[in-house]
């Protein structure tokens, strides 16, 4: 059977290829990043799986008055298995990133470029190759006419990128998932597609707003700058988190709590003008050890020193953020299953920890579902000039389909 499903996929490379291609083409920007929403990539995704033999294909679009249409689009598609005491789901998402900087491209981020033995494009690597990867690999079982034990269902998501309130959330919500099922996330891993994740940390995402007085730039005697203000709370926040927080947990594949200063709103369009308000936002994925509200507490009270010291004031927002769950165990048959798939394909030694957090596997950790997440990736995920090597995205998409073979 391995062998058959190998010459299968070989003979479906050109199309995956071309697929790949495809969702890169489409800008299906996180609304909420500035982008149009997932439903043309949808509307792709849905027209090209109706040709296969899915046994359902249902739509699930969470009202959303962000987008035009008023919705976002959540595609699920379910292969019944021959004796299904379970679905085994294989979450992926359609939202992207934004392109960033356009002159740090060296090609148009949605019009995809093949070189090198690469496909170039916002999304290619995060999360467009898992996505074709997996669709594919249930098409060759389809194919083959190879039947699974248990079902097998293929879940294409919104809103990833920016929370899941409108994705995995929201299925979440419609009672889809049933005791007993298990979850494929492949949205992380390593290059050499040797690292399985169990395990993420907790996520903050912090809005801190400072406010003083605007005023000419040659009167700071009768104006507050707030830009000096927040720029002075922002370094003692940072240095708070890194010298408080500091435990170490060798489970993580970066074995410490992070916290980085990220998105920062303009203030004033002219230079000659002082800041009457200022923003700064802040990326922490902590280590479960720690209580996240308690680190958002304890920032508000240091931010009550810097307003006695400026004269201003301080808001601190947690715009995001998810508690991390337990670990899905390191024993579990969803993880052993997809090890032993990879040692037979691949011939290389595999291990097992946790990522600083995004996926939505700890989502469906929360909700007390095991959840395993594996891809092969060079990491160029949000960065220009993202791109996906072909070579991983037909190795993934025969690891995939050989596992759901197993399954």
């Amino acid at each position: 059977m391995k062998e058959s499903i190998l010459r299968r996929i070989e003979d479906l490379k050109n199309e995956i290829i071309e697929s790949s291609k495809k969702f890169i083409s489409i800008n299906s920007v996180n609304p909420r990043a500035g982008g149009p929403g997932e439903k043309e990539a949808a509307e792709w995704l849905e027209s090209l799986m109706k040709t296969w033999r899915f046994d359902e294909i249902k739509r699930y679009d969470a009202p959303d008055d962000a987008v035009e249409e008023g919705y976002r689009p959540n595609i699920v598609c379910i292969y019944k298995g021959s004796e299904p005491k379970r679905t085994i789901w294989f979450i992926t998402h359609m939202d992207k990133v934004p392109a960033g900087d356009i002159s740090l491209w060296e090609t148009d981020p949605f019009e995809p470029v093949e070189k090198d033995g690469k496909i170039y494009g916002r999304g290619s690597e995060d999360n467009g190759a898992s996505l074709i990867s997996t669709i594919f690999a249930i098409k060759s079982l389809m194919d083959l006419k190879i039947k699974p034990k248990d079902n097998i269902a293929i879940a294409l998501v919104s809103d990833e990128e920016t929370g899941s309130e409108y994705g995995i959330k929201y299925l979440l919500k419609q009672g889809l998932f049933k005791e007993g099922d298990w979850f494929y996330v492949p949205d992380a891993g390593e290059s050499d597609g040797s690292f399985i994740e169990i395990a993420e940390k907790s996520i903050i995402w912090l809005k801190i707003t400072t406010f003083g007085k605007q005023g000419h730039a040659s009167m700071p005697d009768i104006s507050i700058n707030a830009h000096r203000a927040g720029m002075d709370f922002a370094l003692a926040a940072d240095k708070y988190v890194h010298e408080n927080y500091n435990l170490k947990d060798d489970l993580f594949n970066f074995p410490y709590s992070s916290f980085e200063p990220t998105k920062k709103i303009t203030n004033v369009e002219n230079i000659n003008t002082i800041p009457g308000t200022d923003v700064v936002y802040f990326d922490g994925r902590i280590l479960p050890n720690y209580d996240v509200e308690e680190i958002i507490e304890n920032l508000r009270t240091l931010s009550k020193e810097y307003e006695k010291k400026w004269n201003v004031k301080i808001k601190i927002e947690a715009e995001h953020f998810e508690k991390a769950t337990k670990p899905t165990p390191k024993d579990h048959p969803a993880v052993n299953k997809l090890i032993e798939s990879i040692q037979e394909l691949r011939r290389i030694d595999v291990k097992v920890g946790g990522i600083g957090g995004g996926t939505c596997a700890a989502i469906v950790r929360a909700a007390g579902f095991p959840a395993v997440v594996w891809s092969t990736i060079d990491g160029t995920a949000h960065q220009p000039n993202e791109y996906v090597k072909i070579a991983n995205l037909i190795n993934d998409t025969n690891v995939f389909a050989y596992l759901m073979s197993k399954l």
